[in-house]
C-alpha cells in the first residue's frame, strides 16, 4: 500500500491525551496506521491537499439496524411509540430475505462513509427466509468500513408474551450455535481488524432470562462483546418491572451483562443507581438521541452519565426509526438535545465530536481507532469547511458540528480512499440505491 500525505490541513482534530488541534498540520499514513501528524511532511507516494479543511479521527457508529434502510418513513409506523411501531414493521422484516439483508446494508453503510465514518457496528436481530448475519459482513467487506457486527436474536414471540410474532423467533439452541459459527468464521481479535463479531439478544422483551445469561458466558468465553437494548422508553422499563420484578439495570447486572465488554443501546430511562453501576462496571452506552427524537422515547441522561464517568457513544439507530444514518448531524443532536434538558453549557461542540470519534472507539473496545496519533489504524474523515453550510464560522471545529458540513469530503479506513471528492469510491451508489428501490417497492406491494 502506497504512502498517502494528507498535506496542510486547517485544522487536525488529533483526539490524543491533551486533545491537540493542530492548525496547518499534515496526516502521514503508511501501511493502514498513521506513520506522522506534524508540520511539513513528506512523501514519495499520494498527496490530498487539506487546505480548507478539518481532518478528524473516522467517526464511530455504535449501534445500527442495517436491514432497515429498505423500511424507511413505513405508514402505520410514521407516529408511533417503540412497542407499536415494532408490531407494524415485524410482518414487512419478515419478508426478507438474503438479497434485501445485503443490499440494505451496502446502502446503510455508504450513507455512514459519506458521513465521515469509519467503524461501524450492526445489530441484526431477525433472519427470515435464509438471510444471515453473513450477509451484512459480505457488503461490510466489499464497501470497506470497519465493521462490528452483531449475531442478535428473538427467542419468545407473541404466544409466549414477547413482543415479536412467532414466526420471527428461533430456538434458542439454535442461535447460540449460530453465534459461535459466526465467531470461529469472522472474528478477529488483532489490532486492525477490519471485522469483530459481537453477541446481541435483542432486548429483555424478546428473548429469555436464560438466553441472556447463556450468550453472555458464550460472549466471554469466545472472548467477544456483548450488546442488547436496554431502557428505551417508559413500555420497556414497565415490561421489566411487570415481567423481572426489577429495572433493567438490576437485570442486566444479575445475568453478567455488566462491565468492560458490554454495551447497551438508548439508556434512555437509566435512573442514578444504574448510571452509578454502568459508571462502576465500565459498561458502554450507545446514546441514539435522533431515533429517541423520532419515536419518543425521550432525552437520555447523557451529561448525568458523563460527570458519572459512564462510557458515551453515539449511534444512528435503525433508518426505520431516525429515519437518516448520518452520523455527524447525530453528534449535532446529541449536543442539542442536552442543551435542551439541562442548558446552553450542557455539551460543547468539542465534547460530542469526542464522543462520536473516541467515545465510539472506546466502547467498542478498539485502543487502535478513534484518535490521529502514530500507530493508530489510519481511519480518517477529511471534511470541506469551503461550502455553504460553515461560510462565515469563526471557528472550524465547532463549525463541524453547529453547522457543517453534513457530508464528508474525503474518507480514508485503515489507509484506503472509501470517499473521494464526496463519493464512495468502492461500489457503483447508483446502480446499489436503484436496487434498493426495487427491493423497498416489491415489499411494499
Amino acid at each position: 500500500m502506497r504512502e498517502v500525505l494528507i498535506r496542510g490541513a486547517e485544522v487536525v482534530v488529533t483526539m490524543n491525551p491533551a486533545r491537540d488541534e493542530l492548525a496547518g498540520a499534515d496526516v502521514l499514513i503508511r501501511g493502514g496506521a498513521i506513520a506522522a501528524v506534524g508540520f511539513g511532511l513528506t512523501t514519495t507516494g499520494d498527496i490530498v491537499e487539506a487546505r480548507g479543511c478539518v481532518v478528524t479521527p473516522g467517526l464511530v457508529n455504535t449501534h445500527h439496524h442495517l436491514y432497515q434502510t429498505l423500511t424507511r418513513a413505513v405508514p402505520g409506523g410514521q407516529d408511533a411509540l417503540l412497542f407499536g411501531w415494532l408490531k407494524t414493521l415485524y410482518p414487512i422484516w419478515s419478508r426478507f430475505g438474503p438479497e434485501e439483508m445485503r443490499v440494505s446494508a451496502l446502502v446503510g453503510l455508504a450513507e455512514l462513509a459519506l458521513s465521515g465514518c469509519t467503524l461501524s457496528s450492526d445489530h441484526l436481530y431477525l433472519f427470515p427466509n435464509g438471510a444471515r448475519l453473513d450477509d451484512t459482513i459480505d457488503a461490510a467487506r466489499e464497501i470497506g468500513l470497519r465493521f462490528h457486527p452483531t449475531r442478535g436474536a428473538m427467542s419468545i414471540g407473541e404466544s409466549k408474551g414477547g413482543l415479536p410474532p412467532d414466526a420471527l423467533v428461533e430456538r434458542e439452541e439454535d442461535i447460540l450455535s449460530d453465534c459461535i459459527r459466526l465467531i470461529d468464521a469472522h472474528h478477529d481479535a488483532a489490532d486492525g481488524a477490519m471485522c469483530r463479531v459481537g453477541v446481541a439478544p435483542c432486548s429483555p422483551f424478546s428473548v429469555s432470562r436464560d438466553l441472556m445469561r447463556d450468550a453472555a458466558i458464550l460472549a466471554r468465553d469466545k472472548g467477544v462483546m456483548l450488546h442488547t437494548h436496554l431502557a428505551e422508553n417508559d413500555e420497556d422499563v414497565a415490561y421489566s418491572l411487570a415481567q423481572f420484578g426489577c429495572r433493567p439495570g438490576d437485570y442486566a447486572e444479575a445475568l453478567g451483562w455488566t462491565g468492560e465488554d458490554v454495551w447497551h443501546a438508548h439508556c434512555v430511562k437509566l435512573d442514578r443507581a444504574e448510571i452509578d453501576l454502568f459508571a462502576r462496571s465500565g459498561t458502554g452506552v450507545a446514546h441514539c438521541p435522533c431515533s429517541n427524537c423520532r419515536l419518543g422515547s425521550g432525552i437520555a441522561p447523557v451529561r448525568a452519565m458523563l460527570d458519572a464517568g459512564v462510557h458515551v457513544a453515539l449511534g444512528v439507530d435503525g433508518s426505520a426509526s431516525n429515519d437518516a444514518g448520518n452520523l455527524i448531524q447525530e453528534a449535532r443532536q446529541a449536543m442539542l438535545l442536552q442543551r435542551v434538558a439541562n442548558g446552553a453549557d450542557a455539551m460543547s461542540a468539542r465534547e460530542a465530536l469526542e464522543i462520536a470519534t473516541l467515545g465510539g472507539a472506546r466502547v467498542l473496545g478498539r485502543a487502535d481507532c478513534g484518535a490521529l496519533i502514530p500507530e493508530k489504524r489510519a481511519d480518517i474523515a477529511v471534511w470541506d469547511l469551503g461550502g455553504i453550510e460553515a461560510a462565515g464560522q469563526w471557528d472550524p471545529v465547532a463549525a463541524l458540528v453547529f453547522c457543517g458540513p453534513n457530508r464528508v469530503r474525503d474518507l480514508f479506513v485503515e489507509g484506503r480512499q472509501v470517499v473521494r471528492d464526496g463519493h464512495v469510491t468502492t461500489l457503483d451508489l447508483p446502480r446499489v440505491i436503484e436496487t434498493q428501490t426495487r427491493l423497498a417497492r416489491r415489499l411494499v406491494g
